[in-house]
């Protein structure tokens, strides 16, 4: 018997290399798995019979039955982003030199799809999801996420937050204990603080805001850093100067814009994001603004190409590629029985040209 395949080719079956080889189905798989002894005799009929059909055994069979090779998920909302792309290259090499299988996922935000991805790994018997990012704030979130993380727990699985915060005690619900989850993330906030405090050292009082979902919970760290370096200084930033978006370098093109035509008055810019300052720095050479002589600017995150920007763009500096190594190492190599880790990496302002002091 033979199945047909997507592309309409016939797929040999564990079945047509048992029948070819004289044994059982069983055989075949004891075979190919390596995990019972075996006759040489027998082991040779069965492994020309898998030449012969060209069979490929059905690797999320053997996944579900414990027995392929291991697998983890990478799951992020927007595949496209930079950071992203660095903290992927990191779970990857990481996954790579432990003997896994390393999945990317993009789910583009839809919580629906990625609550049946998260069952699917379940199913699968992955040894762990990694949801990278910031999430969306909410009481939804935190218990579908403490939902996740009992369902993957119960799997001997595991749930990483990686770049997210943890989760609340209120996602705890119906008195249960606190949601298994590995926490690896960065010190968002501090960064930003550290990033503000730059800017108003060097004399600017009118710091414009630009980018980022209210919702977004890297965004609300980094706006908490920004409004705690201007209260330390004890003043008060003005809510005008925040403007929301998105993470994107057509947001930061589009705000950029927005706050020249509505003539805001800054003399500095910190854009949520380096994509988001890209955008920017565009709309101000556009309007025949200098970087930083009129304006001043910085990011967030250093990812490679904010170096190659005219000016060199000043940012904060995330370790992404050591936070996905460190999301892998941290899930697979956990004693089971142990606590919950949760680890946060430093961040750092890199200056480079694209600020300088105030205009008296």
């Amino acid at each position: 018997m033979t199945r047909k395949s997507a592309d309409g080719q016939g797929r040999h079956t564990i079945r047509d290399v048992a029948a070819r080889a004289g044994v059982s189905a069983s055989t075949v798989s004891r075979v190919l798995g390596g995990e019972y002894p075996v006759s040489a005799q027998t082991r040779t009929r069965v492994m020309r019979a898998v030449a012969a059909l060209d069979y490929v055994p059905d690797a999320r069979a053997k996944a579900i039955a414990g027995t392929g090779t291991p697998t983890l998920a990478f799951v992020l909302d927007d595949i496209t982003g930079p950071s992203f792309t660095h903290m992927a290259h990191g779970v990857e090499r990481e996954a790579t030199r432990l003997g896994h299988l390393c999945l990317v996922h993009s789910t583009d935000g839809n919580a629906e799809q990625l609550s049946a991805f998260v069952e699917m790994m379940r199913a699968q018997r992955a040894a762990a999801v990694i949801l990278v990012g910031g999430a969306h704030s909410s009481p939804a979130y935190e218990e579908r996420a403490a939902h996740w993380a009992r369902a993957l727990h119960a799997a001997r699985s595991r749930l990483v937050l990686c770049g997210r915060g943890p989760l609340a005690p209120k996602a705890n619900v119906d008195g249960a204990e606190q949601a298994p989850v590995t926490v690896v993330e960065y010190d968002n906030e501090s960064g930003a603080h550290a990033l503000t405090a730059h800017l108003l050292g060097r004399g600017h009082r009118r710091v414009l805001f630009l980018g980022g979902s209210p919702d977004n919970t890297t965004l609300q760290g980094r706006e908490r850093g920004y409004a705690a370096a201007h209260r330390a200084l004890g003043l008060e930033p003005d809510p005008s100067l925040r403007l929301p978006g998105d993470f994107t370098r057509d947001s930061g093109h589009r705000l950029m814009r927005r706050a020249l035509a509505e003539r805001l008055d800054f003399t500095a810019v910190f854009a949520a994001t380096d994509m988001v300052a890209a955008g920017a720095l565009t709309a101000l050479h556009e309007a025949g603004l200098s970087v930083p002589g009129d304006v001043s600017l910085a990011g967030y995150d250093d990812i490679p190409f904010a170096r190659d920007l005219f000016p060199a763009l000043t940012t904060v500096h995330v370790p992404y590629e050591e936070l996905g190594r460190l999301a892998v190492r941290t899930a697979l190599t956990r004693d089971p029985d142990g606590p919950d880790e949760h680890l946060l990496l430093g961040t750092h302002v890199v200056v480079r040209d694209s600020t300088a002091p105030a205009a008296d």
